[in-house]
């Protein structure tokens, strides 16, 4: 029998990589992980993290305004942005540390270095070749700016949280997640923020009424946003940037950031020389148990042609160990991934979207509620909660839950763990609510919407 140096290499420390190494050397096999930048990938370094701290750091502008309603003087606040990256930095830091300790305490091999496939079952990583009886490619997706004059220019999420100096004003191109995400963050933090739009609403691909909410909710806190149009020319002027719009339009600003999709990180990994196969977008394509076309290799995560989510790669990391080192008796069900957008407000959503959930279902049952949240009654913000439920109307299943409001990704968690379970309209509406709270809507929505 040939003989390798690893039974497990892992091309990529995202959060898929490193929990797929860590577990597998759990079981004792012999695994090595190559990265070429700090462990933890985009969510640890560049995502979901750094941009949560800054969503947090956004909201206490808000709480400064709403604490006046509750007889709280709040004395002359400045923001320190200097500051924020700094804390954001150090943080950041002792995670990758975090992240090297939990590797390096299960027995793995770090390599520091760029790594590609030169074989099915051979991978170089910087100046040495290594072989592998099976090879799990982990590289994560990347951002994507489309061809257009002015380009070098532009800037990507990447390279949001170390900007300097902070922009008083930012154009922002794109209308998904991260989007939003960025346009909400520094409008909160002071920016005078405009988002430019291709299509007719936010959030392709989620419920209609929860898109049309979040646009009305974000144009209420002062973001500019400028539907069915695109930046067609980025120019740099005197005062800055000049983008030019495809409805004439001209919008100048002090960055522009360009959020505008992600595509899979494949490039220069020796894929093809490999003979993976790769879809039209460039996606590693791999069946329920992540195994490519190439028997020995792998792949999880964004770099496949599954959901973009981190816990999502998680999950499907542990499905390869389980397939290796395991029973190999483990798989994913997608049907209901609950997610969140961390927006002012935020999104949590759970399931089908109503579009998705009469296609699949037929008739449904829908209940929805739009309403202003006791702290606001006296805070003097403006902000409204929206909540919809979507049920199969002849199992009576709840099939999608949706709510755009604070703290909607903490509230819809745990409603996903109901729906996984099945629950129906009825056990909802035998459920005890938690007064006065926001979730207890979720139980109390009685009368179906009209239609």
């Amino acid at each position: 029998m040939r003989t390798f140096d690893f039974d497990l290499f892992v091309i990529g420390g995202g959060s898929g990589g490193v929990r797929a190494a860590r577990m597998a050397a759990q079981h004792g096999a012999r695994v090595a992980v190559a990265e070429c930048a700090e462990l933890g990938g985009t969510c640890v370094n560049v995502g979901c993290i750094p941009k949560k701290l800054y969503s947090y750091a956004a909201g206490y502008g808000e709480s400064f305004e709403e604490a006046k309603g509750y007889g709280w003087h709040v004395g002359e606040t400045r923001f320190d942005w200097a500051r924020l990256k700094a804390n954001r930095a150090q943080e950041i830091q002792r995670l990758n540390g975090v992240y090297r300790s939990l590797l390096e305490g299960a027995g793995v091999t770090l390599i520091q270095a760029w790594a590609h496939l030169t074989d099915a079952h051979t991978v170089q990583a910087g100046d040495r070749q290594y072989t592998a009886k099976n090879v799990l490619i982990a590289t994560g997706g990347m951002p994507f700016v489309p061809e257009l004059p002015g380009r070098e220019h532009v800037l990507v999420s990447d390279a949001m949280f170390d900007l300097d100096p902070f922009p008083k004003r930012l154009l922002v191109v794109g209308g998904g997640y991260i989007a939003c995400e960025f346009a909400s963050i520094f409008n909160g933090l002071g920016a005078k923020v405009t988002q430019v739009q291709r299509g007719a609403h936010l959030l392709n691909g989620f419920d209609e009424d929860v898109r049309d909410f979040l646009g009305r909710e974000m144009l209420r806190t002062g973001i500019d946003i400028h539907y069915n149009s695109e930046v067609t020319m980025v120019n740099r002027i005197e005062s800055g940037l000049c983008a030019l719009l495809s409805r004439g339009q001209r919008v100048e600003a002090d960055a522009i950031l360009f959020a505008t999709g992600r595509v899979p990180n494949t490039q220069g990994l020796g894929l093809e020389t490999a003979g993976v196969k790769l879809d039209a977008r460039g996606s590693v394509v791999v069946d329920t148990h992540y195994r490519t076309s190439v028997p020995s290799i792998f792949a999880v995560g964004d770099v496949s042609t599954r959901q973009q989510l981190t816990p999502v790669a998680l999950a499907e990391a542990m499905v390869v160990v389980d397939t290796l080192f395991g029973r190999g008796k483990r798989q994913l069900d997608y049907e209901f991934t609950p997610t969140a957008v961390f927006t002012h407000p935020n999104v949590g959503t759970c399931g089908y979207t109503e579009a998705g959930a009469r296609m699949k279902f037929g008739d449904v049952t829908l209940f929805s509620s739009e309403f202003r949240a006791l702290r606001h009654t006296i805070s003097g913000s403006k902000e409204r909660t929206f909540m919809k439920l979507i049920v199969d109307t002849k199992s009576d299943r709840v099939v999608g839950l949706h709510m755009v409001g604070p703290d909607a990704g903490e509230i819809v968690q745990g409603f996903a763990v109901a729906m996984r379970a099945g629950a129906t309209k009825a056990m909802f509406d035998s459920t005890i609510g938690i007064h006065p709270t926001v979730a207890e809507e979720f139980v109390t929505m009685r009368e179906p919407m009209p239609g």
